[in-house]
Order: C-alpha cells, then sequence, then structure tokens
C-alpha cells in the first residue's frame, strides 16, 4: 500500500477524507481561481458570523486583498472583531443586520451561533442539527447594503460579495441594487428545501442573479441531513459575464 493510501485510509477511520488540492475536489481552490481570475481585490463579507469565511479566505484560499465583513449578533460581532484585529486588510463593520431597508430588527440566536436567523427555522434544519436550536433573541439595527457598501467599494478595482444569512439572502438582495451593479462576483447560500420560514429557494435565487446580469459558475455543496445524506444547502457562486 502506498503512503497516498495508508495516509487516506488511517484520515478515513477519524471520518476525514483526503484529497488532492484540485478544482474537481476542492472548493477553496476553486473559489482562488475564480477570484484570481476577476482579478477580486475586496470581499464583503455579509453574514460573517466569527469570521470563520474570512479565515477561510486567508488560509485556505489564499486571497490576500482585503475583507469588509458585517454581522449582527453581539457575541459572535466581539469575536468576529477580535479575529480580524489580527488582520490590517480585515475590517469589521459596526453591528447590524443586513436586509431591504433602515430601522432594527429581531434576529433569532442560535444556540451553535451560526444558524442564527431573522427567519424563524424550520423542522427540517432542527432534525438535521438539533444544536441549532434557537435559544434567545436580540434587536439589532437593521441597514441596507446600499447604504454602507459605497464607504468601500469606491476604493476598490474589482469586488466580491459574499451572503451567508441563513434564508435572508432575498432580503439582503433587495436592499441592495446598486451593490449589485457594482461588484463582479456573488457568493450566496441557497437551500435546497425550506430550512427557515418565508426563504426563497435555490431555484428562485439563481432566477434572479440571472436577472441581476450574472452567472452560475460554481455550486460546492456546505449542509447535509446526517440521518438521510440529502444535501439541505449549497454555496452558489456568481460572476458577470467578461465583456
Amino acid at each position: 500500500m502506498s503512503v497516498k493510501d495508508t495516509a487516506k485510509r488511517i484520515a478515513r477511520k477519524f471520518g476525514l477524507e483526503v484529497h488532492s488540492i484540485r478544482l474537481s475536489t476542492s472548493p477553496c481552490a476553486q473559489l482562488r481561481t475564480m477570484l484570481d481570475t476577476h482579478h477580486i481585490d475586496l470581499i464583503l463579507d455579509v453574514g460573517a458570523n466569527t469570521g470563520q469565511f474570512g479565515t477561510e479566505l486567508r488560509r485556505h484560499v489564499g486571497y490576500r486583498g482585503r475583507i469588509v465583513s458585517f454581522e449582527p449578533t453581539k457575541a459572535a460581532h466581539e469575536e468576529l472583531t477580535r479575529v480580524a484585529s489580527r488582520d490590517p486588510l480585515w475590517e469589521v463593520a459596526e453591528r447590524a443586520a443586513i436586509g431591504a431597508r433602515s430601522g432594527s430588527v429581531t434576529i433569532n440566536v442560535a444556540a451553535n451561533s451560526v444558524s442564527s436567523s431573522v427567519l424563524p427555522m424550520l423542522s427540517a434544519h432542527l432534525s438535521a442539527h438539533p444544536e441549532s436550536r434557537y435559544n434567545g433573541t436580540e434587536t439589532v439595527p437593521l441597514a441596507p447594503l446600499d447604504a454602507l457598501a459605497p464607504r468601500y467599494l469606491p476604493s476598490a478595482s474589482a469586488s466580491f460579495l459574499k451572503i451567508d444569512t441563513q434564508g435572508y439572502e432575498s432580503e439582503v438582495l433587495e436592499g441592495a441594487p446598486a451593490t449589485l451593479r457594482s461588484v463582479v462576483g456573488i457568493q450566496l447560500e441557497l437551500s435546497l428545501i425550506p430550512l427557515y420560514s418565508g426563504q426563497k429557494l435555490m431555484l428562485e435565487l439563481i432566477e434572479l442573479m440571472q436577472i441581476n446580469g450574472f452567472d452560475l459558475w460554481a455550486i460546492a455543496p456546505t449542509f447535509a441531513d446526517p440521518h438521510t445524506g440529502r444535501t439541505l444547502q449549497v454555496d452558489g457562486t456568481f460572476f458577470r459575464p467578461k465583456s
């Protein structure tokens, strides 16, 4: 048995998969290639939680440009600020939920933090991941992205928008028509079945992105039901066609 086969066998005992780093098996490698292809130098990270996406961009994707993160919940925002403070090109915006209007909104805070959402959680989500159960609420400021993004976009030559807001993606997009015209790429969390009450599903959001002039470039599974193996959510990455 080769060293590579031995490593894979050992990894499987711990529930891990070992693959070569190539586009067909590594979403990080694919994202890096897409960002490099479009010369992205600013990423707006909406729904940053405690900075998982930004950390992945640095450690695994190899992105070295600016990051601006947005997060509404108090504890997650505090941890996000701590994580980003070590990186001079990573900025954390003032605490606010991003949506279709200005004002305030009540957000449901999940026990696992990452599943927190303005929308009520449905049983399909809870069944697949009981640790995501809501255990509190917070009333937070609400702002459309179009009111905040102009602080950051003018200094960038090519911007990318990531939205991971647990079913609230359509509201973020509704409040960002000018931002959508300014960015060249977008990554959206897309649900295949309803996980939050009132959310738009994958096909609706793909159609909305096409209406706004974006083509689907990549899909990467992110959340599956451990009982059935059914994929529940994916990340969809979109870019404008090059002229």
